[in-house]
């Protein structure tokens, strides 16, 4: 297995050392110490794989979701009015705001 496609917090073997990645290329050894790891470097995973069936996904309420997102849009449109006020500027990023808005409400069709 190769470094880079391990999470981060991941345990495997280097060089007959035991690791826990802590960054794209970094690794904390069990005894102490960091190293970077090579991207290309070949390593010993030492989680262990999912076994058994996937399970289910949770069932979310659509209505609840969408009041959820519409509370955060709204708390983002409003922390932006504070951060940046009526320019040019602010205009510009609440209309970039309210575009993400409306591809994210495309996406769910």
């Amino acid at each position: 297995m190769k470094f880079q496609h391990l999470p981060v917090g991941a345990r495997f073997e280097y060089d007959g050392r035991v690791y826990v990645k802590t960054g794209p290329l970094t690794a904390a050894g069990e005894t102490g110490g960091q190293r970077i790891i090579p991207r290309s470097a070949v390593l010993r995973n030492l989680e262990s794989p999912a076994t058994g069936k996937p399970k289910a996904g949770r069932k979310l309420d659509e209505a609840a979701v969408m009041a959820a997102f519409e509370a955060f849009h709204g708390e983002c449109a409003r922390l932006l009015h504070e951060a940046v006020p009526d320019t040019l500027k602010g205009s510009t990023l609440r209309t970039r705001l309210e575009e993400a808005r409306q591809r994210f409400l495309a996406e769910l069709g």
